[in-house]
């Protein structure tokens, strides 16, 4: 059974959408859109505070606990950024998640993955990008900074150190409605046992299909398909179950 999971990343306070991490656009406040989603039939809400770790703060957690009573319970939420502790991950978990995910905190101190994953559940949040060299290297700090660690490679510790599942975003695709990023994506989905979440680019029903079959992926991840009423979380469905795809109703 495949998920359809509608991402809000929030800055300030708001949900935004840009195209590979820059050029924001404010899409409205998260409590009332994750409502909205979770009447919709949403799996799953993935809320990313994008901009935590860039500067240097906690995750905003007035707008987690907010998010959290409007969804009632109905549907789980997984919060990503600046989570860099077990107290981090405590905090945002006591405010209403039911998932902690982590992404730069990771990168720099990998055991960090062990420690959450010893009392919570996890999700490691990669952000990959094609590098000149060909291959798929891991980007941190909101997509700023560009490493050398290969993103394949990366995903397969993240596994072994404890991580659930993965988020995988294409910073190459993210916001550009152009498709996701198929090959990263199988690459990822191929080299592990977890579920891979595919991320950034969707565009069109096919591009979602494409995901959750060429590439692989356990789960969907949309954004800006959903923020600007372009299409519905029950179109999506209705369109995977008519291609033989199994969705959660």
């Amino acid at each position: 059974m495949k998920k359809i999971i509608p991402c809000l990343d929030i800055k300030n306070g708001r949900v935004v959408k840009g195209v590979n991490f820059t050029d924001l656009k404010d899409a409205g406040d998260p409590a009332e859109i994750a409502e909205f989603y979770s009447k919709s039939g949403a799996d799953e809400i993935v809320f990313l505070d994008i901009t935590a770790t860039v500067e240097g703060r906690g995750t905003m957690l007035d707008v987690i606990r907010r998010t959290a009573e409007n969804v009632k319970g109905r549907t789980p939420i997984a919060v990503g950024g600046g989570i860099r502790s077990v107290e981090d991950a405590a905090a945002v978990i006591e405010a209403g998640a039911n998932k902690v995910g982590v992404n730069s905190a990771a990168v720099k101190r990998p055991e960090l993955i062990a420690e959450l994953a010893a009392k919570f559940n996890v999700v490691a949040a990669i952000d990959g990008r094609r590098a000149s060299t060909g291959n798929f290297c891991v980007c941190i700090n909101g997509g700023n900074e560009l490493t050398n660690i290969d993103a394949i490679e990366w995903a397969k510790q993240c596994e072994q150190l404890g991580a659930g599942e993965i988020l995988l975003t294409s910073f190459d695709a993210d916001g550009t409605k152009a498709g996701y990023d198929l090959e990263m994506t199988r690459a990822i989905a191929d080299a592990v046992n977890i579920p891979v979440t595919a991320s950034g680019g969707a565009g069109s029903l096919e591009h979602i299909y494409e995901a959750l079959t060429v590439g692989g992926a356990a789960n969907a991840l949309v954004a800006s398909l959903f923020h600007f009423n372009e299409l519905t979380i029950p179109q999506v469905k209705e369109y995977l179950k008519s291609k033989g795809v199994a969705v959660y109703e």
